[in-house]
């Protein structure tokens, strides 16, 4: 024998009654079948119920209820006269239910469960009567509850015999309704919200029967909620005590209490999808079966609840406070979900839904009255707002390092835990947080333990132009790789460019990135930033890819919110020390990174190895480098035959300079470059305190539009043509160098010869010679590309990976 029950959704049209009844022919057992109301239909219920009591009039809703069953009926049954007449019966009773209330104008529990239960009699029914040759038996005869404050309680000593002595008169098909019971006065009772389950766990521990089945419109259990994480996938396997923890922790699948009755006789539950029959569902039973994937089972949320803390130095070796305040909850009926206490004995932190909140205060300030009087305990304090996350499995027994890697996951995004509980069983960890974080909470717990095998990046790009765009085909190009052999993806989750924006938490492909920006949303840097802020997704990582000073400003606060950056614009890294300092100080203590390595060599690693060598107690003595690979090209290009003002526009048309070249050429863009190096080299410098010789005079930087520059600058063609022919005839050449040297910074041009290691350096190539404690005699030499858009895209897609810790 087999127990299936269906819920609501699997009841909830004639389409899904249809399949319902496929899957109970289906069985090769006999089968007690256990059905909830119509989907919708007990809030309709209740609705009226409401209604009534306040003199609103339920007639309208008890016509909507009548023609939603009347028109499952018709569409199921070619001739329904019989079913309509037993629905009539129960909508004639239940409209003098809802009469009585009406002029009674009272509510009672009693009266709410009457009217409630003709849901689960409706439904039941009809399919009894769709299902040929079914019988149908009144669950109010086997399963008996007693009242216990606000909740009716089964009676354990009378339900199972009552169950046991049906057994003789059963058949093949046998229809029950869930949900509803009987005092020990007969009269109608519920089983609460979820109830259902508890009436087919009741029915399939009295009888026996070999499996109970929970068909619902979810695969089975699954690793989180699917309505948040869209990766959540069904748990094959749960042990009843895992089950039990993840259900009691928000698991909407099953309701807490069913497990109890078949985990006492050692009955298989299995959680299945009415609509998807033929898939496995998640199997519940007492063997222990660890998963080779993670150390846990799964992660359930429970929403809208209160932190309420009670504490004082009248608590600390005080006996029987414990007792008290739970005893005083208790007597008021509140349900606890999550109690932490400071082993100091100071404090007590407790979790009750939200609504409970107020009641909870209430009760524990009548029952410690003389110590609050007394000043010995404080006034209960409250946090509203809150939820409650617990990460469930068995193998955490035998694991260690499994809060570690909870609160590493929370820590790297910026979740705050307020109260944290774990029993000694190490079955759950349990922790509080703000209910505007749970999102992003699930999101990296889930990554932690479920995707561990791949780490996922949340990507927000701003700036499409050219470097932007060619680090957009480079993560196209490269993401089968980084999947496969990195095992980690990188989903595009927000683009913008100067005019609009485009967000997809799950990810855009790069190609269709230009289409959805022409139809996005009006865009701006604080808009975006905003908006990025709001999404609040696990592992985000902004990546800058303008020079815009208004996108810089943005990283305080994206830094602050936990979102990594990364970045090629130069302003923010060159910016006042006080405001370059306060971007490294807030990313070390939000531990994200700050990592903008393409401001002074594009792809070529030169911030890294300072790094590196200041880290290893190294100290930097002095530091030569031609950094500008724009001016670099220029000075090497130069020729007879390509003058100074055509190679600036061969620069330019190649990608090698800024956009407004005159950037270059004034040679701020080096000076901002040597101040970088000089501050990641310990010296406190701002752009003031670099000696700035421009590449070509100053007079040239008066022109207003880069085109006015374009068309004068070939005045200096002569003058820079007569220069090389002269340093070219003295077996030197000109470099643009900046240097850094006992905590002071210049740029400018130098001429060196074939003995200079910058003599030989060719095209639009970097180079970085660095003297140090260790490097006294021998320069540590760093050379390569320091021009282009590829190389630039190159070395954000580096950081970018770095973010990752590959």
């Amino acid at each position: 024998m087999k127990v299936l029950k269906f819920g609501g959704s699997s009841m909830g049209s004639a389409q899904s009654i249809r399949q319902v009844r496929s899957v109970i022919e289906s069985a090769d057992d006999n089968v007690i079948v256990v059905v909830s109301a119509v989907a919708g239909v007990t809030d309709m219920l209740n609705a009226a119920a409401m209604d009534a009591s306040t003199g609103k009039g339920f007639e309208g809703s008890l016509a909507s209820l009548s023609q939603k069953h009347y028109e499952i009926t018709s569409a199921l049954i070619d001739n329904p006269v019989v079913v309509n007449e037993r629905l009539d019966v129960i909508f004639k009773h239940l409209n003098n239910l809802l009469l009585g209330v009406e002029l009674l104008n009272e509510l009672t529990p009693r009266s709410l469960d009457a009217i409630v239960a003709q849901g689960e009699l409706l439904s039941s029914l009809i399919l009894h009567h769709y299902i040929d040759g079914s019988l149908w038996f009144d669950s109010r005869e086997l399963i008996v509850t007693q009242r216990h404050g606000r909740r009716n309680v089964v009676d354990m000593n009378v339900t199972p015999k009552l169950i046991r002595e049906k057994r003789e008169g059963l058949g093949r098909i046998n229809i029950f309704p869930g949900f509803i019971a009987a005092d020990e006065s007969g009269m109608t009772s519920t089983l609460g919200r979820g109830g259902s389950d508890y009436s087919a766990a009741l029915l399939a521990a009295g009888f026996g029967a070999e499996m109970l089945e929970i068909y619902t419109d979810v695969d089975g259990f699954m690793t989180a909620d699917p309505k948040v994480i869209s990766r959540a996938y069904t748990i094959d396997h749960l042990t009843y005590s895992e089950a039990m923890e993840l259900s009691h922790f928000g698991a909407k699948v099953i309701y807490p209490p069913t497990i109890m009755p078949v985990w006492q006789k050692g009955i298989p539950l299995r959680v299945k999808n009415t609509f998807r029959p033929h898939l496995a569902g998640t199997l519940v039973d007492a063997v222990p079966n660890g998963s080779p994937v993670s150390t846990i089972k799964g992660i359930s949320s429970i929403q809208r609840m209160s932190l309420l803390t009670i504490q004082g130095p009248g608590m600390v070796g005080v006996t029987g406070i414990s007792q008290r305040l739970f005893g005083a909850l208790a007597d008021s009926n509140i349900n606890v979900v999550l109690i932490s206490q400071a082993s100091s004995e100071n404090s007590i932190s407790f979790v009750v839904g939200q609504e409970e909140a107020a009641s909870a205060i209430v009760a524990v300030e009548r029952e410690f009255v003389a110590e609050l009087m007394d000043g010995h305990i404080l006034p209960v304090c409250e946090e509203g707002g809150m939820a409650v996350v617990a990460i469930v499995g068995e193998r955490m027994k035998q694991t260690t390092g499994v809060a570690g890697k909870l609160f590493h996951a929370l820590g790297m995004n910026g979740v705050n835990v307020y109260a944290i509980a774990q029993g000694a069983s190490e079955l759950n960890i349990s922790i509080v947080i703000k209910n505007d974080v749970l999102k992003k909470t699930l999101n990296a717990l889930h990554d932690a333990f479920f995707l561990s095998r791949h780490k996922v990046l949340h990507l927000f790009l701003s700036g499409v132009g050219t470097v932007g765009g060619r680090l957009i085909e480079k993560l196209g190009l490269q993401a089968e790789k980084l999947r496969n052999t990195d095992r980690l993806v990188i989903r595009i989750a927000g683009v913008s460019n100067s005019r609009t924006m485009v967000f997809d938490p799950q990810g855009m492909e790069p190609s269709n990135i230009g289409t959805l920006l022409a139809d996005g949303e009006p865009a701006s840097p604080e808009l975006f930033s905003e908006r990025i802020r709001q999404l609040n997704l696990a592992n985000s990582v902004f990546v800058d890819c303008t020079a815009s000073p208004v996108v810089a400003s943005q990283y305080h606060k994206l830094l602050s919110a936990n979102i990594n950056v990364v970045t090629a614009n130069k302003i923010a890294s060159s910016s006042p020390y006080a405001d370059y300092r306060k971007l490294k100080d807030t990313a070390r203590e939000k531990g994200v990174k700050f990592l903008f390595e393409t401001n002074v060599g594009a792809a070529l690693p030169i911030i890294s190895p300072i790094n590196d060598l200041l880290k290893s107690g190294d100290r930097i003595i002095r530091l030569e480098a031609v950094l500008s690979g724009t001016l670099n090209f220029i000075v090497n290009e130069m020729s007879p035959n390509a003058l100074l003002s055509d190679v600036i526009t061969r620069a330019r048309v190649r990608g090698y300079s800024e956009p407004d070249p005159r950037i270059d050429l004034s040679g701020v863009d080096v000076a901002r470059k040597i101040l970088i190096l000089a501050r990641e080299a310990g010296n406190k410098l701002d752009i003031d305190d670099v000696e700035k010789e421009p590449f070509i005079p100053e007079s040239f930087f008066t022109y207003e539009s880069v085109d006015d520059f374009m068309s004068r600058v070939g005045a200096l063609n002569d003058e820079f043509e007569t220069r090389r022919s002269r340093l070219q005839a003295e077996g030197k050449k000109m470099r643009y160098v900046a240097v850094l040297e006992n905590g002071k910074a210049s740029v400018g041009m130098r001429h060196v010869d074939e003995q200079h290691p910058f003599y030989h350096l060719e095209g639009s190539n970097n180079v970085v010679l660095i003297w140090s404690d260790n490097y006294k005699e021998h320069p540590m030499q760093i050379k390569g590309y320091g021009a282009g858009a590829d190389v630039t895209a190159a070395g954000v897609f580096a950081d970018i990976i770095k973010v990752a810790n590959l």
